[in-house]
């Protein structure tokens, strides 16, 4: 009796938990759903036709599940021992084993054939409308717009999860927790889009689940897929390759609209991007490149180094009190453009994501935090033009 009313009350304590406000989880817009048990609403044609291919699949195996294990039943409760059934004897069948060779051949050939439509359709990224090359890095992703309209158009798309949430459990998540960008890819609907992935360290891949899209990027080689939304909507992926120590980090949202908002986004894209374009020639002064550098860290280097620029023993090197960092600045300067591999620890090379403006910040920003009073304490941009020749 006593062990019945501790499982009851045990049960109501858990019922009483989950009426709490806080405990409640809502889906991901454009993402995974609460307690959801099939693929994500396919929004373009291929991830369609990947949906009803699992579905076929899955009636398939069924059928064969229920037709193999009903035989097996039948014949151990109907030709059991106990009821004086005594075994055939023969040596050979011929119609037993055409059937058996006919029959699997039949079931493959119905799976193969429209699997392999899809798989032929997946790859045909001819007569494309835009094409964007996606490139993966630790752990963030870089876009560039090609071809089509918004031609030129480049940015960072980095997780815009705040960092408290991810190091303290007792923090409320966001509904899109680990699935948020700061700069999201934004394409019109009903337009065929190419994407080219390639990455500029380890292997990544760019997946989004509701496009029927899995593309893996790999340093010095071009890969590319496509896609063609047909709904408007925001929709969610995330980096599926074991890319590192914060590989579940990498989030991918784009953005399906109208073309016409699509063609304002390009516009006010291409204004932000000429606001923030710097001269390199430009002398700055050690308070400004500081508050610049705090962002530039904040958005590149938290991860790896962390905020207190102690690092992470035996995969990161501290940056405070670090002998680069408080030595002559041509050396660290050479370390962010080109990167760095020291046993299992890498540095990537940062010429490509990073302006010279926004290295010559960091590095001036690490030179003057934490415990570091650098001799050489401010770096100007066009010292890292320089450098970068």
């Amino acid at each position: 009796m006593k062990y019945a009313k501790r499982l009851i009350s045990l049960m109501l304590a858990a019922l009483s938990l989950t009426a709490l406000p806080s405990w409640a989880v809502k889906d991901s817009i454009g993402g995974p759903a609460v307690l959801q048990l099939n693929f994500q609403p396919p929004v373009t044609q291929i991830a369609q036709q990947i949906y009803d291919l699992h579905t076929w699949m899955l009636i398939i195996c069924l059928v064969i599940f229920v037709a193999v294990f009903s035989v097996m039943f039948y014949s151990i409760v109907m030709h059991r021992k106990s009821r004086g059934a005594k075994s055939a004897s023969f040596h050979e069948s011929t119609t037993v084993e055409i059937a058996w060779t006919v029959v699997p051949f039949l079931i493959v050939i119905g799976m193969a054939l429209p699997a392999t439509k899809t798989v032929v359709a997946m790859k045909d990224t001819s007569n494309a409308d835009l094409t964007i090359k996606a490139t993966g890095m630790q752990w963030k992703w870089g876009y560039d717009y090609l071809k089509g309209e918004g031609e030129g158009i480049s940015f960072l798309s980095t997780l815009a999860t705040p960092h408290e949430q991810v190091v303290d459990s007792t923090k409320v998540k966001n509904d899109n927790y680990l699935l948020e960008v700061d700069n999201e890819v934004v394409v019109p609907i009903n337009k065929k889009v190419r994407i080219i992935t390639t990455a500029n360290d380890v292997i990544h891949s760019w997946t989004i689940p509701a496009f029927g899209v899995k593309q893996d990027a790999i340093p010095g080689f071009v890969r590319d897929t496509w896609f063609k939304a047909e709904k408007i909507g925001t929709y969610r992926g995330q980096c599926v390759e074991l890319c590192g120590k914060d590989h579940g980090f990498m989030p991918i949202v784009v953005k399906v609209v109208s073309d016409a908002d699509y063609t304002k986004w390009v516009d006010g894209k291409k204004k932000e991007m000429a606001a923030q374009a710097d001269d390199p020639n430009k002398v700055w002064t050690i308070d400004e490149l500081k508050t610049r550098g705090e962002k530039v860290y904040t958005a590149n280097c938290v991860a790896c180094h962390q905020a207190t620029g102690k690092g992470i023993p035996g995969a990161f090197p501290a940056l405070d009190g670090d002998p680069v960092v408080n030595g002559p600045r041509g050396a660290q300067i050479d370390v962010l453009l080109n990167g760095k591999i020291n046993g299992a620890m890498q540095m990537p090379a940062w010429k490509a994501v990073l302006s010279d403006t926004e290295i010559a910040a960091v590095i001036t920003y690490t030179r003057n935090t934490w415990s570091n009073k650098a001799a050489e304490n401010i770096v100007q941009p066009a010292e890292v033009l320089a450098a970068r020749k």
